[in-house]
């Protein structure tokens, strides 16, 4: 637990944190903060939800429920806890007290890097539960806390939209990673000077187009075959069974189509499995290509032997994948919602289609398939979202936090 740097010590509230287990969850939660720890000294803890007897029930009825996560990893050189905290699965009913649940099971370890003199800002990543236990911890503690919204926050009961209120009244900032997230925040009463975008960032050196032809070659494509790609945030909602249903039309368009799905074997078993059964179903065995989750210096190969990025989630997600895809000259398509939109802003960059509309889905992807990019000016667009300069502005508003704290 060796200080990196002079600088207030930051402690990061997530849930949704990678792991032995996860290795792909929350990637960019991970991927932004540990930039900030190459400058400030940074701690994560990432309570994980747990019932009583939950052992017992995945031994003796249902093997795939929720697997025991580890107590304590070092990731990097960075220490990540992962305590426990009360949450019955399924019932939204008892999410009203996932907030509290929460900080009830993280406080000890907080309060211990508090005493120890490694606490002067919590971090929460997520509106709810992350950021009302934040602020909850932050009441406890006497330190300050933020919130960063990455577009999953759904505030459709009245329950939630108070929760929410309270996690912004408390917060001593709240970071956007877009326009969008920003007015949500303002509508549900945030200060308007406490609320900063600051979306995330890409390796712009990593990714960057490699060799097509050899990227092909690696992966048994032929050079002349249409090719999708998809990748990014995986989860059984993340939106491969979206594309996989486009895909028998589009064969029929292109033939020799291939789909790239990066990371999909890395889904909870029980929805992997049901997509692989989907892909045969639809007799796709000869389209769809399941690659292992990559790290970013490998991803950039698939992307860069593709045609189009295709990107399904069914909400607003953190833009890192659709970046990364463009930074390689990837034109992208993906639904129109308010990120997506802000992101594929302009017609040579891509193409959004209606949620909930297959036939629109299909139109853009062979709309993109049939276009002629102008792939540089593409990487251009994608590259400028480098880390930098966002890192520079989290470490400096986490020290004026601290400092008027």
């Amino acid at each position: 637990m060796a200080e990196i740097s002079k600088g207030p010590h930051i402690g990061v509230l997530s849930s949704r944190f990678p792991n032995s287990l996860y290795p792909n969850r929350g990637l960019f939660v991970r991927e932004r903060m540990f930039r900030v720890a190459r400058r400030l000294p940074l701690y994560v803890v990432s309570p994980t939800p747990w019932v009583p007897l939950e052992d017992w029930f995945r031994q003796n009825l249902n093997p795939a429920f929720r697997p025991s996560m580890p107590e304590y990893e070092e990731q990097q050189g960075i220490p990540v806890w992962f305590p426990r905290f009360l949450a019955a699965p399924g019932l939204e009913a008892l999410r009203r007290l996932d907030g509290w649940a929460m900080a009830k099971g993280a406080y000890s370890r907080f309060a211990a890097l508090h005493n120890a003199g490694r606490l002067d800002l919590i971090d929460a990543h997520g509106a709810y539960p992350e950021g009302y236990a934040g602020v909850l911890l932050s009441r406890w503690l006497g330190v300050p806390v933020t919130i960063t919204l990455y577009g999953d926050e759904r505030a459709r009961s009245s329950w939630r939209i108070s929760k929410l209120r309270e996690a912004f009244k408390g917060a001593v900032r709240i970071f956007a990673i877009n326009d969008t997230l920003r007015q949500f925040a303002l509508e549900l009463g945030a200060p308007d000077e406490r609320v900063e975008i600051i979306a995330d960032g890409i390796d712009a050196e990593c990714f960057r187009p490699r060799d097509r032809i050899a990227a092909r070659a690696a992966l048994g494509i032929s050079p002349v075959a249409p090719v999708l790609i998809s990748s990014g945030g995986v989860s059984g909602e993340k939106g491969y069974r979206r594309l996989v249903e486009a895909l028998p039309t589009l064969s029929e368009r292109w033939p020799g189509l291939i789909c790239l799905l990066v990371g999909a074997d890395s889904l909870e078993k029980t929805s992997c499995t049901e997509l692989k059964a989907l892909v045969e179903q639809l007799n796709l065995k000869e389209t769809v290509r399941f690659l292992d989750a990559l790290p970013p210096d490998g991803l950039a190969d698939p992307l860069s032997a593709a045609d189009v990025f295709v990107f399904t989630a069914h909400h607003e997600c953190p833009a890192t994948a659709l970046l990364e895809a463009m930074a390689c000259g990837l034109p992208v398509v993906a639904f129109d919602t308010g990120i997506n939109r802000e992101l594929i802003c302009r017609s040579e960059l891509g193409g959004l289609a209606l949620f909930g509309d297959p036939s629109a889905l299909k139109a853009a992807i062979d709309l993109a398939l049939s276009r002629t990019w102008d792939r540089v000016v593409i990487r251009r667009y994608g590259e400028a979202f480098h880390w930098d300069g966002q890192v520079n502005r989290l470490c400096r508003i986490f020290a004026e936090s601290v400092a008027r704290r």
